[in-house]
């Protein structure tokens, strides 16, 4: 049975309309309609198999799903080089956010050291989805312990028009609202971002529940 047959057992018609309203910049035909704890047991039997390096070297892909598969199948590999390797091939390909967005490789934290030289490299990077994949995996793996400053100036200073970009970059620094507040706070009573990645940022801190009130109600003044 090819991985193709495997989707097309799991297909489910109605959710196929829920993603292709969720994904708009993608055609609708790429996507089959398969959910997520299906695709990431699918991704488990792809892993295990033999076909494994020829799935993974076969690109582009033709489905949504094939390409959110193949990020699955990516996160598992344990070996951070291996890993990181195989990121970098695939990070080009990216077309959509969901793909860009579910994947997290597991080798990634015991690694931060050799990861983040690679995550300046994507966040400076001109393709959209490979830029936000880097701002997420800052966001992701360097709030906390590994925490410097100069991670919310790489982030504030990426510009761009393109919504799911500005959408992550408003992302990472509700999330800095949320785990280093006093260090981004700086960056909203500055309003060093852009205009929309600002008013965004606010909002998602806003609707945040690790965001403490005090902090909701000071932020609500800078907007």
């Amino acid at each position: 049975m090819t991985l193709y047959d495997r989707l097309i057992e799991e297909k489910d018609d109605a959710y196929k309309k829920f993603q292709a309203r969720l994904v708009p910049n993608i055609p609708s035909e790429t996507i089959l309609g398969v959910r997520t704890p299906q695709m990431r047991k699918i991704a488990k039997e792809v892993f295990e198999s033999e076909y494994r390096d020829t799935f993974l070297t076969d690109l582009p892909h033709k489905y949504y799903e094939e390409n959110l598969i193949h990020f699955f199948v990516v996160a598992l590999i344990k070996d951070f080089d291996d890993c990181v390797k195989a990121v970098e091939v695939f990070l080009p390909y990216i077309d959509c956010w969901p793909v860009s967005d579910q994947a997290s490789p597991k080798s990634f934290k015991r690694n931060h050291q050799k990861l983040l030289p690679y995550i300046k490299k994507w966040i400076s990077s001109q393709h959209t989805y490979t830029a936000r994949f880097g701002i997420r995996m800052l966001m992701n793996e360097y709030l906390g312990e590994d925490f410097e400053e100069e991670y919310l100036a790489l982030v504030a200073r990426i510009k761009g028009e393109d919504y799911y970009l500005k959408m992550m970059i408003a992302w990472f620094f509700a999330t800095a609202l949320a785990k280093r507040y006093d260090e981004s706070v700086k960056y909203i009573e500055t309003r060093r971002l852009d205009e929309w990645v600002h008013q965004k940022a606010i909002q998602k801190a806003l609707e945040s529940y690790r965001v403490t009130d005090e902090h909701k109600e000071y932020l609500k003044t800078l907007r």
